[in-house]
């Protein structure tokens, strides 16, 4: 017998269901070669990754919703390691510098997988119809989860993807689609936390809008109590709740978006190890270095010249790699 109601939720530990299964295919009619594929409503793509990541691609991930229906994947973020595959979905809640990479994958049954971003504003309208006596306080914890698949939101992504074959049913049909995944989420065991992306005065979305002046001025000099005012916090308070979103400080944040930025103007804008380190922020060459070779395992020319050799630099795939 088919699982209904909660047991639909966490049937997925043995063999893929037939939604899932569904899914798949139609993501693999959405993606003719490996790489990451926005379809015709903004926000919703589709991914193909024919091969297991040699190295770990890094990325600033913004909130949204990932699910696999073939293949596994594990997200680092700071020391931690998230992993997921077709039996669960992944969820970033935050802005968050992670390192991606696809575990399993072939050319005969690629990495497939959905990706829908995850509005703020959207999610505000909903929350009160989700939540009409308010959202539950919930203990702060990390911006990103790993969650047993939702086959409610399976299936309306399968009606989602559907629907995108047909232009004038995608334009008027595939927003309410949307609507019914962010609806569903908010009533799943994570619905706070999704909740907490469009509550104004939450602590989640206080350091959101640090997070987002981080990630607009990264090269710039950092000052804590300016981000503490723009979160509506104390200083202590505000160290606290990032570092419980982010797994690090706002100097470590800080400095992992700058190395990111450094390595991917290094290795797809030809830009050399000086000019990058100037570009990001760095003063001093010799700290630029040093930090990178902590971070990435060697110095800068060292790890470019590794990555050129073993994985021809391909933006689609690398986006694809570390995106869903």
């Amino acid at each position: 017998m088919k699982p209904t109601g909660r047991e639909a939720l966490t049937a997925m530990a043995g063999s893929p269901e037939p939604d899932v299964m569904k899914l798949a295919g139609l993501i693999r009619r959405y993606t003719p070669h490996d790489g990451l594929f926005e379809l015709r409503i903004p926000g919703v793509y589709a991914i193909r990754v024919s091969r297991p990541s040699s190295e770990a691609v890094h990325a600033l991930q913004r909130p949204a919703l990932c699910m696999v229906t073939q293949g596994a994947k594990s997200i680092l973020l700071g020391r931690e390691v998230y992993a997921y595959d077709a039996a669960r979905m992944l969820l970033y809640f935050a802005d968050l510098p992670v390192a991606g990479q696809v575990t399993r994958a072939t050319a005969a049954e690629p990495y497939l997988a959905f990706k829908l971003d995850l509005d703020a504003s959207r999610i505000a309208t909903l929350v009160p119809k989700v939540f009409p006596h308010g959202v539950p306080r919930l203990p702060e914890s990390r911006g990103v989860a790993v969650s047993p698949i939702n086959l409610g939101v399976v299936n309306a992504a399968v009606r989602l993807l559907e629907v995108m074959a047909y232009p004038g049913d995608a334009e008027l049909l595939a927003p309410l689609i949307v609507e019914e995944i962010l609806i569903r989420l908010l009533r799943s065991p994570v619905g706070v936390r999704v909740a907490q992306i469009g509550l104004a005065e939450s602590n989640g979305r206080g350091i959101a809008n640090a997070l987002a002046w981080l990630r607009t001025n990264f090269a710039q000099p950092m000052r804590i109590e300016a981000l503490a005012e723009l979160a509506h916090m104390s200083v202590r308070s505000f160290h606290e709740h990032f570092k419980a979103i982010t797994s690090m400080s706002p100097l470590q944040y800080q400095k992992v978006l700058r190395l990111q930025e450094a390595r991917r103007l290094m290795l797809s804008a030809m830009v050399d190890a000086g000019a990058a380190s100037w570009r990001v922020g760095y003063q001093s060459p010799s700290q630029f270095s040093r930090e990178y070779g902590r971070f990435f395992g060697a110095a800068p020319t060292k790890d470019i010249a590794k990555l050129r050799e073993h994985a021809p630099v391909d933006p689609a795939l690398e986006v694809a790699q570390v995106a869903g």
